[in-house]
């Protein structure tokens, strides 16, 4: 991995950030080496970025070790397989990204998505709008005119979906709704009287099937544009009544919608598409009756081919809801699809942000069984946008770009988060067990590839260096881990 593939969008940028490319090849204070064919790769990201996603090469060690200061790896211990970590593509993410040149816009791209770069490998879109596309509307707003792709989708999303997948082919993408069509809207499933808003209003329950068509054409579509949707969810944020473009279904209409229209139709039409449930808070928004959601459907009855698991947001409750709901359905899959960073936590202030957000999203969702961590949007510009009334203001994307001249990008705690697990960790790798040496103060979690190759990514939240020896039962190496810190491994 050569450091000017790296950082090959650094010599095109301007970066608001601190650029590691002229940095000295090894700052771990080691010693060691740091040739092409060093045999551990690390990145490192500081909370001052005096370290931005800086790579360095070291040997493995032929010195003796201390126990006391030593973190083995348990290869024999295994846990969760890994699909792969990303961020939303976003109606506003594609708009932002089309307003760059096509170079910047390949530059960065490349750097983002190329497995021999920082390799996310995992993408959310919506089906139709969400609370970040240029306008509302669904793919099938008139009934009698029927089903059709807009421009969001063929003037923006579909164009740089294409381009991410030129460069990484293997990259999986799930799809999620944020609203049904309005004329599928009823006020509640009583009353059943039309409910003709973006927001909030419930799917009526005659038009189950009809909205499991509108999921199947919305796959076909993409899929014709040679895009294959790996996965989707019934509904985003189905306790949220609030968002701009919103809908209500509680766990019963969304397992009724489920076995009377979405998996049905998806089997009919030949397709393979996998379903995750819930795509909500780990606190189900203190809705008492929505608790453990995704496992009352399960115990009540759905297809076990296509139904897989389950997808979780953090804007409510703690993450060891998803360890809970591991423990009652142990084989069914968990996934983090969905966390913002904004006005509301700092988002943009790295020296809070990194470590919290390593530790909470990216290394505390991993080690709670999910199998993917996908962020909000990917882009936004310099004035949290675009957004429409009614969504988010106070968001951030993982990264921003300058409105100015859409070419000045700066990295946000959510990209470098991504970027840390998605380059050391493959789609394939195994979550392995960890013992020996645990510092207060450092978290980490480690990793089989399925190349054979081991990862293991740590944080260090300490105001001081850490010393430690990293030992796979076969080599071992010693590293000092940076003060407050982020740092990836593979080798």
């Amino acid at each position: 991995m050569k450091l000017d593939n790296i950082f090959l969008f650094a010599s095109v940028f301007a970066f608001s950030t601190v650029s590691c490319k002229d940095a000295p090849a090894n700052d771990n204070g080691n010693g060691n080496g740091t040739t092409e064919h060093s045999d551990v790769a690390i990145y490192v990201t500081t909370a001052s970025r005096s370290s931005d996603l800086k790579l360095t090469k070291i040997d493995f060690s032929n010195e003796p070790f201390t126990l006391a200061t030593t973190v083995k790896l348990k290869p024999a211990e295994r846990f969760q397989t890994i699909d792969g970590f990303g961020a939303a593509v976003t109606g506003s993410t594609c708009f932002n990204l089309m307003q760059m040149t096509a170079a910047d816009r390949a530059a960065f791209l490349k750097e983002t998505y190329s497995p021999d770069n920082f390799g996310f490998s995992y993408i959310r879109i919506s089906i139709g709008c969400s609370d970040f596309s240029l306008s509302e509307y669904t793919c099938w707003d008139n009934r009698e005119a029927g089903f059709s792709l807009t421009a969001e989708e063929t003037q923006y999303v579909i164009p740089v979906l294409k381009e991410m997948l030129a460069i990484n082919p293997n990259i999986k993408i799930l799809g999620s709704p944020w609203t049904c069509p309005r004329w599928m809207k009823v006020n509640n499933l009583t009353d059943l009287q039309p409910h003709n808003s973006w927001t909030s209003g419930q799917l009526n329950p005659a038009c189950y099937a009809d909205y499991g068509e509108y999921f199947v054409k919305w796959i076909q579509a993409f899929e014709t544009q040679g895009i294959k949707i790996y996965a989707v969810t019934p509904q985003n944020e189905p306790l949220n009544r609030g968002n701009s473009a919103s809908l209500f279904m509680g766990w019963q209409e969304q397992r009724d919608f489920l076995n009377s229209g979405l998996v049905p139709k998806i089997k009919a039409a030949g397709l393979n598409t996998k379903i995750y449930l819930f795509d909500h808070n780990y606190n189900y928004d203190n809705m008492g009756d929505q608790n453990d959601y995704p496992v009352k459907i399960y115990n009540s009855g759905v297809d076990n081919d296509l139904v897989i698991g389950a997808a979780y947001h953090n804007y409510g409750g703690n993450r060891s809801e998803l360890n809970d709901i591991h423990s009652q359905q142990p084989d069914r899959e968990l996934i983090f699809s969905e966390a913002s960073i904004g006005t509301w936590n700092d988002g943009r202030n790295l020296e809070k942000s990194l470590l919290r957000d390593m530790e909470e999203l990216g290394l505390g969702t991993v080690t709670n069984w999910c199998k993917a961590v996908i962020v909000w949007n990917l882009m936004l510009d310099n004035d949290r946008g675009p957004n429409r009334q009614g969504g988010c203001t106070t968001c951030y994307g993982a990264v921003d770009i300058d409105n100015t001249n859409f070419k000045t990008i700066t990295r946000n705690s959510h990209y470098y988060v991504i970027a840390h697990l998605a380059s050391v960790v493959k789609p394939g790798a195994t979550r392995i067990g960890l013992s020996g040496y645990q510092p207060a103060g450092v978290v980490m979690s480690a990793f089989e590839n399925a190349d054979g190759t081991h990862a293991l990514v740590l944080l260090n939240k300490n105001e001081s260096n850490m010393d430690v020896t990293i030992d796979d039962g076969s080599h071992h190496f010693s590293y000092i881990l940076p003060a407050k810190a982020v740092v990836s491994m593979k080798w």
